[in-house]
C-alpha cells in the first residue's frame, strides 16, 4: 500500500509566502500614507484654534493680526502636539510646523490656511508654503 501524503509540499508553503510577500508590498505603503496622512490632520485641527482668533481679529479691526499675540491666541511654540512643533499666525496666514515625531516624509514641512476677506466675511483655504507638505498627504479639504 501506498502511503498517503499529508499537509503541504514545499511548493505549495512557498505559493503562499509569495501571496502574502505581494500582499505586503501593496499593504505596508498604503497604511504608511494613511498615518503620514492622520499626522498632518493634526496640524489642521491645531491650526482651526488660530483661525477664530484670527477671524475675531479681522471683524473687529478690518485687517488680520500681526502675529499670535495680537490674535489672541498662545505664542508659536505653546501651540503644540505629538508631530507639530509649533502654529505661528502672521498677518492672515497660519501656518503649522512638522517636527522630528513626525514621519520622516512630513517633518520639518508646513501646511497653512490662508485667509482673505470676502465681502466682508473671512474665507480660509489650505495653501503651500515653503518646503509644504506633499500634497497627497493633505486632508481632502485641501486638496
Amino acid at each position: 500500500m501506498k502511503n498517503m501524503q499529508k499537509g503541504f509540499t514545499l511548493i505549495e508553503l512557498m505559493i503562499v509566502v509569495a501571496i502574502i510577500a505581494i500582499l505586503a508590498a501593496i499593504a505596508i505603503p498604503a497604511y504608511q500614507d494613511y498615518l503620514i496622512r492622520s499626522q498632518v490632520t493634526e496640524g489642521v485641527t491645531l491650526m482651526d484654534g488660530a483661525k477664530i482668533g484670527v477671524t475675531e481679529f479681522a471683524a473687529n479691526t478690518n485687517r488680520f493680526p500681526a502675529g499670535n499675540g495680537s490674535a489672541g491666541i498662545a505664542s508659536s511654540g505653546s501651540i503644540t502636539g505629538s508631530y507639530v512643533t509649533g502654529v505661528a499666525v502672521s498677518g492672515g496666514l497660519i501656518t503649522a510646523t512638522f517636527g522630528n515625531k513626525a514621519n520622516t516624509k512630513i517633518s520639518g514641512s508646513t501646511i497653512s490656511l490662508s485667509a482673505a476677506t470676502v465681502n466682508g466675511v473671512v474665507k480660509w483655504t489650505c495653501k503651500g508654503e515653503t518646503n509644504a507638505v506633499q500634497p497627497k498627504y493633505l486632508p481632502a479639504t485641501c486638496r
